[in-house]
């Protein structure tokens, strides 16, 4: 029988109590949940243009180096991921190599990462349907209608079980990444503006001042690859389908991204692409799909957008109950955020903290009339994009500095080469990031300042809060991420 906490000597979980649905992910569903959180589409949409007015025709590139970037650091990460089987994913591994005190703080700062990813998104998915009905009807709708009700939405698609999550999210992953296939099919066919060119992988279009603007973009269009991991519990031979699940979002959307940027180039040729998306980057591949597909095809990519929107709003908020649930069973969070609906086998009390601290941001952006995407989105979002880069850069340190301290069998290229070089390459996306951060925020120097800080800050708060576990609370200390005792209950078929 499997159990929903640690086994703490203090306190023990009831042997009856619900546990996660576990045997229910293929490699496929977590990919799913992966690469929706990416949600391609609006990234492409929203910012690709972004990425080619800066860096010119050799935008596609940027992607293909982030995506290489983030497969090296796949290899260290999924490497540990055989050997620590604690459900805190990015703190349990920071925990096991960089200490207690490290990992709390990376706890911290998961939670405030996710919330910020997922939270920021409900000002977009406002921005985009406000943007959609006015395009297809001509009428204007208020905000916060539209984030109140994804909220909702988003709430209950939690509270289902996660293989119904997986079902739904394959479904609107397949309609967004497939009207971008469809703009693709339609610029090859008709041989683009002027013929179809390689000049976008030229060096001398690639090493260009705006390339560094470009992988700041780039890296952030990958952010929450890496929450393959969380659903470790919940997968079918963790073993195998957690590191093919990463490996396979990590190539499908390097090599998409590229891909579909490179069709946009060609939409409007190597030489007027960039004034193209300099004077309608919004509009840039509404553009493209009705010249080349039809005007049918761009009201079907406004409506996608929303649903991409949605996928990746329920994507990340599936991920931050699974770390809450992880941290309710370390006793670092309230104990009864750790239950799970005994049918849905969903960590639902977790979701429903979190559906309710949305809410509060949400109303409290509206409340102060905020602009949903100049504000809610970019304000909220940035700092979180900033806290799972910096997780990642902490986890590629934290992978040697484990294996040096345990026996393995692990060859030297994973568990040294591939993340010492993956943690260098991650310092430079930062560094890029917080360089460039002006261009994901559009906001002042003193905003922008603030936002960068916020992470750091999360992290550093951690060790206070460490200081006073060990002190107080020593037992919830000397167990956090330890690994799990309970035995995994065989599959349980899906509802």
């Amino acid at each position: 029988m499997s159990v929903t906490t640690s086994e703490l000597p203090e306190e023990r979980a009831s042997s009856d109590a619900a546990t996660l649905r576990s045997g229910s992910l293929g490699t496929a569903d977590i990919a799913f949940f992966v690469i929706s959180a990416a949600a391609p589409l609006t990234v492409m949409a929203g910012v690709a243009p972004l990425a080619i007015l800066l860096g010119g025709v050799g935008a596609p590139v940027g992607y293909l180096l982030a995506g290489l970037t983030l497969a090296v650091f796949a290899v260290g990460f999924t490497t540990m991921s055989r050997h620590i089987k604690s459900g805190g994913a990015f703190y349990a591994f920071i925990t096991r190599g960089l200490g207690r005190p490290a990992g709390i703080g990376a706890a911290l700062l998961a939670l405030i990462g996710y919330n910020g990813m997922e939270i920021g998104v409900y000002g977009l998915l406002a921005s985009t349907t406000r943007d959609t009905v006015h395009s297809l009807i001509g009428t204007g709708i208020p905000w916060l209608p539209v984030s109140l009700a994804g909220l909702l939405l988003i709430g209950y698609g939690g509270f289902r079980s996660i293989d119904f999550g997986a079902k739904l999210l394959g479904v609107l992953l397949v309609a967004e990444t497939g009207i971008l296939v469809l703009l693709a099919g339609g610029v090859l066919l008709k041989g683009g503006a002027h013929g179809l060119s390689v000049a976008s992988l030229a060096p001398a279009h690639v090493f260009v001042p705006g390339i560094a603007a470009v992988l700041a973009f780039a890296f952030a269009a990958f952010t929450g690859f890496e929450s393959t991991v969380i659903y470790r519990r919940e997968a079918r031979d963790p073993e195998r389908t957690v590191p093919r699940a990463t490996y396979l979002a990590v190539g499908f959307l390097g090599l998409f991204y590229a891909f579909i940027v490179w069709v946009a180039v060609q939409a409007f040729g190597d030489d007027r692409v960039v004034q193209a998306a300099g004077n309608d980057p919004a509009g840039l591949f509404f553009t493209a799909i009705t010249t080349y597909v039809g005007g049918w095809a761009a009201d079907l990519m406004h409506v996608f957008i929303i649903t991409s929107v949605i996928a990746s709003l329920l994507a990340f908020h599936n991920a931050i109950n699974r770390y809450a649930l992880a941290l309710a069973e370390e006793g670092v969070l309230p104990r009864r955020l750790g239950l799970i609906h005994p049918r849905h086998r969903s960590p639902y009390l977790a979701g429903i903290a979190q559906t309710v601290l949305g809410a509060v941001v949400v109303l409290s952006f509206w409340a102060a009339d905020a602009d949903p995407y100049q504000q809610l989105l970019l304000w909220v979002n940035t700092p979180g994009m900033i806290g799972l880069l910096l997780l990642q850069l902490l986890a590629a340190i934290a992978v040697p500095c484990y294996f040096r301290r345990v026996g393995h069998q692990e060859g030297s290229l994973r568990t040294l080469v591939a993340p010492v070089v993956a943690a260098v390459l991650l310092a430079t996306a930062i560094v890029l990031v917080v360089g460039h951060i002006d261009l994901f925020t559009s906001a002042s120097p003193a905003v922008n300042t603030l936002l960068v800080v916020v992470a750091p800050v999360v992290f550093t708060l951690g060790l206070p809060l460490a200081w006073w576990l060990r002190r107080r609370r020593p037992q919830v200390y000397a167990a956090f991420a330890a690994e799990p005792t309970f035995t995994p209950e065989p599959a349980v078929p899906a509802e």
